[in-house]
């Protein structure tokens, strides 16, 4: 929480360095600062221009495009962290829909809704937050009340998945309304049998019932969650965010939030160039062991027929395993792919513009499969070597889940200016 208050008031720093009066422009540089203070487990990307490659069956589609600044996730989102969305989704059910205790909430306050006045209850986090998740930590008479909200799941009594449904709204692109607020309903909790369903004939039942539950792997990768889930819980965070800042009138007019990256940022933070004229390939494939001397592999992947373990690992690792490249992020190649904002088209890179480039598109149920595909890339710990290239691609339907898919989250941020960029005095040559 301390960072997000950190990055919004060194930015309110940043713009208010100068104090020019309202109609003359400032008579030094505009901004001073020369770095910015990313939010916990982020790193900042600054704005670039670089060639935005996409290979698609062996056929290469490239053009110069330019992305402006943003934070990144230092790592893909683990099970530990996907865990508090779910116990949040599972407390805010629990106390509306079971407990109907007046003391889990906030004062009343009204609102105008239409022509109407409505009364607004919203939770009081603070007091939940000290004994969440309800269902596992609360009163033996509080839990009593939760019991019919439970269910057996993997030979544990746990919240019913079928509940566990998170509510939000997003401006819906569908190339034709995009300025819709569209509600859209999802639930959170992963697939967990995704193991065996992804390798069927291979022994995973102990993978699916303790993966995402057992404290074993609570710093791996999320798996089994869909794109529509990854993008719920980016909205989750937002919210969590916006509670952090919002009685604080220096910060609250931000407006930040988190999204999953589009396929131009994920590639352009993979890459890791600063320059578009670097050709070299910055993704750490070997270290040499400073014991024994020898090199060894740095990516989580499979090296041939059958070879899964011959990295350190025949799954997927912790999120910081390995080296990290040269902004700072980690597994940007191997452990699991990953989600990406874009709609899929073999043709993207010549529908998009050459600013922030995105293809966007949110299908609706009743849409054909190829309207609902999505944007994966980065192999994964079951990909072969040629899936670590960052000009590889990959789709999958937007509510598929595999235990080799995860997501990352960014978000937006304000650009730091160029050296050369200063008010000067006109001077004749």
């Amino acid at each position: 929480m301390r960072s997000y208050v950190q990055i919004t008031g060194l930015l309110i720093l940043m713009l208010s360095a100068c104090q020019p009066s309202l109609y003359n422009t400032p008579k030094t540089r505009a901004v001073s600062i020369k770095r910015l203070i990313p939010p916990d487990g982020m790193v900042y990307i600054p704005s670039g221009t670089f060639l935005y490659k996409m290979l698609n069956d062996d056929k290469a589609e490239q053009r110069k495009v330019s992305v402006s600044a943003f934070f990144i996730d230092k790592t893909e989102v683990n099970n530990k962290q996907y865990q508090a969305f779910v116990n949040w989704v599972a407390d805010s059910v629990a106390i509306t829909d079971y407990l109907h205790d007046d003391s889990f909430y906030l004062p009343a306050t009204g609102a105008t809704v239409g022509t109407r006045n409505k009364e607004i209850r919203l939770i009081d986090w603070s007091k939940v937050n000290k004994i969440s998740p309800l269902w596992k930590k609360a009163p033996p008479e509080v839990k009593e009340k939760l019991a019919p909200m439970m269910t057996m799941l993997n030979g544990a009594r746990m919240p019913n998945p079928d509940l566990m449904i998170y509510r939000f709204y997003y401006i819906r692109m569908d190339g034709v309304k995009n300025n819709e607020y569209k509600e859209d309903t999802v639930r959170v909790y992963p697939h967990e049998a995704v193991w065996s369903a992804d390798f069927p004939n291979s022994q995973m039942t102990v993978m699916d019932a303790n993966y995402f539950t057992n404290k074993v792997y609570q710093y791996n990768p999320v798996v089994g969650v869909s794109w529509k889930q990854a993008r719920a819980y980016a909205d989750w965070r937002s919210t969590q965010l916006r509670i952090m800042i919002k009685n604080n009138p220096n910060l609250r007019n931000f407006k930040l939030s988190f999204s999953l990256p589009t396929e131009a940022q994920w590639q352009y933070a993979a890459e890791a160039k600063l320059d578009p004229a670097d050709t070299l390939d910055h993704t750490v494939k070997t270290t040499v062991d400073k014991v024994s001397g020898k090199e060894q592999l740095s990516l989580n992947f499979k090296q041939g027929e059958g070879s899964y373990s011959s990295d350190g690992s025949t799954f997927t690792l912790p999120v910081t395993s390995y080296t990290p490249n040269a902004f700072g992020i980690y597994n940007m190649a191997g452990n699991v792919s990953e989600w990406t904002l874009d709609a899929f088209s073999p043709s993207s890179s010549q529908l998009v513009n050459d600013l922030n480039p995105a293809l966007l598109y949110d299908a609706s149920i009743n849409d054909a499969p190829l309207m609902r595909r999505k944007v994966v890339r980065g192999g994964s710990w079951k990909d072969n070597g040629e899936m670590l290239n960052t000009d590889t691609r990959s789709f999958d339907d937007q509510d598929a889940a595999h235990s080799y898919i995860g997501f990352r989250c960014v978000m937006a941020a304000f650009e730091l200016t160029g050296e050369q960029v200063k008010t000067r005095k006109y001077t004749k040559k």
